[in-house]
């Protein structure tokens, strides 16, 4: 089994059933509707799928109903049904560890926020203890991405992790993707 495993890892992904858990993986992971070909550049972009493999699972993932998709401004984007997140929470176990770590890695990468259109925005309140919130949102056109209050207790320390936010809502996001998920990889950008 080990030497079968490393072959997959090293010449991509041959099996069409471990090709659409892949993209199943990814598309429940990422949780957001993309276009046809920003799915392809994220399934394909660290060699482990080749394109016209691709194109064959992902249609017969939509055929199966595991893909859904919508069309916005002319525009088909697709997302996962609630289906294809049931196959993908039961079978992701499957692929090596390292190739679903490093391909989500990647695939956030890709999706950065100017690419998904997202809009962020921050503000201080006081409260009525005499300490101050922060506020700090991240949406996009598909819903909320990120919404945070965070208690502080002075408005200098406040306005100051505002400041930070404001200048680079991605890297605190990713930086606390890493506290939550304990994974340095998602602080490298």
């Amino acid at each position: 089994m080990g030497r079968g495993m490393m072959k997959t890892f090293q010449s991509g992904m041959q099996d069409p059933t471990e090709i659409k858990i892949f993209i199943l993986f990814l598309l429940d992971h990422i949780n957001y509707p993309l276009d046809y070909a920003t799915i392809q550049d994220i399934v394909a972009q660290n060699g482990y799928v080749g394109g016209f493999d691709f194109a064959a699972c992902f249609s017969q993932l939509r055929e199966l109903g595991h893909i859904l998709e919508d069309e916005e401004d002319g525009v088909t984007y697709y997302v996962i049904s609630p289906t294809g997140k049931t196959v993908a929470a039961e079978l992701q176990s499957d692929l090596l560890l390292s190739i679903r770590e490093k391909s989500l890695k990647s695939a956030m990468q890709l999706l950065s926020f100017r690419r998904r259109h997202a809009t962020t925005s921050s503000a201080v309140e006081q409260r009525t203890d005499g300490k101050y919130t922060l506020r700090c949102d991240i949406s996009d056109p598909g819903g909320e991405i990120l919404h945070l209050d965070l208690c502080v207790s002075s408005r200098l320390q406040a306005e100051a992790m505002k400041k930070k936010f404001d200048h680079d809502p991605e890297d605190v996001y990713r930086r606390l993707l890493a506290v939550i998920t304990r994974d340095a990889d998602y602080v490298l950008p």
